[in-house]
């Protein structure tokens, strides 16, 4: 199923980038998601950096049919690599399961600001409920983004 969604930030491409690049930035997202456990790690690389984001979280809301699948919590581990300060590929993996997201992240300038834009695929492998369930990655990935981009907001207003 293919995802495509955009944030919009008051700010430049760099305030921006900075700001994703900031681990106390990332657990403030975790935080605003009410994960169960979360652990943030950014790294710089030679050309931009690496953010890996192991979290559990609830799967309240989630329909019946996912639930028997899933359970009442379930493992995420997001993995960026930003080769650029502009760009990055996007996995997010769910341990044991067979669903994933893969995608790229572009952040680009415009004369109001930023925008943070996804392009991807949600995909499982599961016969006659893949779909469905595809939905519901998609559902659960989009709210992520939207919190990310509320907290976000709150960040580059100087509320850290």
């Amino acid at each position: 199923m293919r995802i495509r969604h955009q944030l919009k930030y008051d700010a430049s491409p760099e305030d921006v980038y900075a700001m994703l690049s900031d681990p106390a930035f990332r657990q403030r997202v975790c935080a605003a998601m009410d994960t169960v456990s979360h652990d943030v790690a950014v790294d710089e690389t030679d050309a931009g950096m690496s953010v890996r984001i192991d979290m559990v979280q609830h799967t309240h809301g989630v329909p019946g049919f996912a639930k028997k699948i899933v359970g009442d919590q379930t493992r995420i581990i997001q993995s960026e690599q930003w080769a650029e300060t502009r760009a990055a590929d996007l996995q997010v993996e769910i341990p044991g399961r067979p669903g994933h997201i893969r995608g790229r992240i572009t952040l680009s300038g415009d004369a109001s600001g930023t925008v943070e834009a996804f392009d991807g695929e949600a995909t499982v492998s599961i016969p006659f409920v893949g779909g469905k369930l595809e939905g519901v990655i998609e559902k659960l990935f989009l709210k992520g983004m939207d919190t990310e981009q509320g907290v976000g907001a709150a960040w580059l207003a100087g509320e850290r």
